[in-house]
């Protein structure tokens, strides 16, 4: 993707759906993508054949094509989970569909911190937390929380490796360089194209 330029107001493809949701600025939606109530934070973006409903997604996060953000889960301990049951306007005029199911949905949000890389055709199921700096591996399945910086992969997604050490991770937090302004960020970027990351820490800390 990337745009050929990108500014404070949203670049959205034509063909992509946003309802209801926040957009941050140098933000990018691919094509075909969905997004529905949904906050996409500064410099994020997610590209071709997405879908995110009832997602807060922090800044600088890459998502790649065809990942799933908060998949909806039909209401399998009834004695029917058929979308009849709750979406029953479609079938019957005089119905109404279900509130309540769709409110226990956005009870459930999916939480994704700062600079958080999902690769290609991964899924988030409801309710999980993927904290800052982690990368989700390509066709994932995310179960369950994923930790600050952590690695993960398969299905369902479990620990491969941590990006930095303990002590690394809880330091760039602490630094928290993605809430710097534009200027700043531009500043610094040979720095992050060229310092180890330790080297980046001291230079930056402070």
């Amino acid at each position: 993707m990337a745009a050929e330029r990108l500014g404070p107001e949203p670049v959205i493809d034509p063909t992509a759906r946003v309802s209801g949701c926040r957009l941050g600025r140098y933000t990018e939606v691919g094509a075909r993508t969905k997004l529905t109530e949904t906050t996409l934070d500064d410099y994020s973006y997610i590209v071709d054949d997405g879908e995110a409903i009832h997602a807060r997604i922090g800044k600088f996060c890459s998502i790649a094509a065809k990942v799933r953000i908060n998949p909806g889960n039909h209401p399998f301990e009834r004695a029917s989970q058929a979308h009849f049951t709750y979406r029953a306007k479609s079938y019957w005029p005089e119905e109404e569909d279900e509130a309540a199911l769709f409110a226990r949905r956005r009870a459930l949000p999916v939480v994704i911190g700062h600079d958080v890389w999902i690769g290609h055709g991964a899924v988030v199921l409801p309710g999980r937390t993927i904290g800052t700096g982690a990368i989700v591996g390509a066709g994932a399945i995310v179960t369950r929380d994923v930790a600050p910086y952590a690695i993960v992969v398969g299905n369902p997604a479990r620990p491969l490796r941590r990006r930095f050490p303990e002590p690394v991770a809880e330091r760039l937090q602490a630094l928290a360089w993605w809430d710097w302004d534009h200027e700043r960020l531009r500043r610094a970027l040979p720095d992050f194209r060229d310092l180890p990351i330790e080297a980046f820490l001291e230079r930056h800390e402070g």
